[in-house]
């Protein structure tokens, strides 16, 4: 997806899984800004890695904003 290279999304791996590839993502330089983002049950995986981070990888990063919302999705019969 274009314009979207500094978003990590969060499934069903381990959370250092995650945690290395934000490390990765600021290590690059390409970008001063990541996004996580998760739904459903891999939100406290998202939540999870965001803290490893920051607090035991790199101290200086802060969390700019957390965003919570409901999608609604329609099927084919309305």
């Amino acid at each position: 997806m274009p314009g979207e290279d500094n978003v990590i999304y969060i499934g069903n791996k381990p959370v250092m899984s995650y945690v290395l590839a934000v490390v990765t993502q600021f290590n690059n330089g390409l970008s001063e800004e990541v996004v996580i983002k998760a739904r459903g049950r891999a939100i406290s995986r998202a939540v999870d890695t965001a803290e490893v981070v920051k607090n035991k990888f790199m101290p200086g990063v802060e969390v700019k904003d957390i965003k919570i919302g409901t999608e609604v999705l329609t099927g084919e019969g309305g």
